[in-house]
């Protein structure tokens, strides 16, 4: 007697199991300009301020405590501010 043979389904282009991508919601979000152009002036100014503080480019001569702080200050807000970004 002859075997029959079972049709095999066409494949289909699924996606493994456990790579499910949720597809894009369509009220996404976007940060207005001032958010990523605030934090770019703030970090860069941080940086900018603490240097010129060790280079003694600051008013006061020599390097104080006081530009480090404000210069630190104002990297914190930037990353704070980078979290903010969408």
């Amino acid at each position: 007697m002859a075997r029959t043979r079972k049709r095999r389904k066409a494949a289909v282009a699924t996606p493994p199991p456990g790579r499910y991508t949720p597809p894009k919601p369509q009220s996404a979000k976007e940060s207005p300009l001032w958010v990523p152009a605030t934090m770019f002036t703030a970090l860069l100014l941080g940086v900018a301020i603490i240097v010129g503080n060790y280079l003694s480019l600051l008013p006061g001569g020599e390097a104080q405590n006081s530009y480090l702080f404000v210069g630190l200050g104002m990297l914190i807000s930037g990353f704070v501010l980078s979290t903010q970004y969408r």
